[in-house]
């Protein structure tokens, strides 16, 4: 026991040690950095795409719109036939549109009366050629109005044409004009067909129409419409008075039996005012009068 006393106090006496697990083990080296020693830049490299090698396309025009994206990548040369040939793919083509806008007799009172106004235009959504013609008569006798109006048309706006051409009267004194006018699609869609007339004598007058179309149905419709027909002078040869000379208000009421396809009914009251009104009475009209309509719209 007295042996063994002094081993026991050298062992309380020495502190004891966390063994160390890699006591005796060899450690590896660290890797080695694979892109060590190389110059990684500012990381733009890294996005480069292969291909074609990329264009700053040149700052847009004013009015051109935005830059191009593949313009950036191609150049815009590169692209220009794909993008002519996207915009015929989507309605840039010549096309042909005809419209019988109102076909129609009036009954009221006195002798019946028959109107026609037709329109139609060839050419793309912004460059087209309009005919257009309008007249009426009494039924058994020949036209009192008769006109045929051949218009260049050029977009100006969305839904918006600048028209100028040539207007020939073929009824009463036979009568050619300069036109210039502008037609289209104002808000709340009333459609507007507004113009300036210049006669081979220097008389210069307006016509401007508006109408709208009130969807009842899919398809009964009503559409209130209005024209108003002025003057800057008194034009006896033509019975038209200076001022507003005339205005007709009226609504008709078609059911589209297919769309290109519509009959109507309806009524108009038209108005002759001022100076107009006297040219009226002397050719033993009545200047205010009521009409009943029957007729049919088609186009194609």
């Amino acid at each position: 026991m007295r042996a063994l006393l002094p081993l026991l106090a050298l062992t309380a006496a020495a502190p004891l040690a966390a063994q160390d697990p890699h006591a005796g083990h060899t450690m590896p080296a660290p890797a080695k950095d694979p892109h060590a020693g190389h110059d990684m830049g500012t990381g733009e490299e890294q996005h480069a795409s292969p291909g074609p090698e990329m264009e700053t396309p040149p700052p847009p025009e004013a009015g051109s719109g935005p830059p191009r994206a593949a313009d950036a990548i191609w150049g815009a040369a590169a692209m220009a036939p794909s993008r002519a040939e996207l915009k015929q793919m989507h309605g840039n083509m010549p096309l042909l549109w005809l419209q019988a806008e109102r076909l129609e007799t009036q009954v009221r009172d006195g002798s019946d009366a028959y109107l026609w106004d037709v329109q139609g235009w060839y050419g793309t959504p912004t460059s087209r050629l309009w005919l257009k013609s309008e007249g009426e008569g009494e039924w058994g006798g020949r036209p009192e109005e008769a006109e045929v109006q051949a218009l260049y048309s050029k977009a100006i706006r969305p839904f918006w044409d600048l028209q100028a051409g040539i207007r020939q009267d073929f009824a009463g004194p036979e009568t050619t004009h300069a036109v210039i006018g502008i037609q289209g699609l104002a808000p709340y869609m009333f459609e507007v067909d507004a113009a300036l007339f210049l006669s081979t004598r220097g008389d210069l007058t307006a016509r401007i129409e508006a109408e709208v179309d009130q969807r009842i149905t899919q398809r009964l419709i009503l559409q209130p419409r209005v024209e108003a027909n002025l003057s800057a002078q008194d034009i006896p040869q033509l019975g038209i008075g200076a001022g507003l000379d005339s205005i007709e208000v009226g609504a008709r009421l078609r059911y589209e039996i297919a769309r290109e396809f519509a009959p109507y009914i309806g009524i108009e009251h038209s108005w002759r005012t001022g100076q107009g009104a006297d040219y009226a009475r002397l050719l033993g009209q009545d200047p205010s009068a009521t009409s009943f309509i029957a007729g049919i719209r088609f186009w194609f």
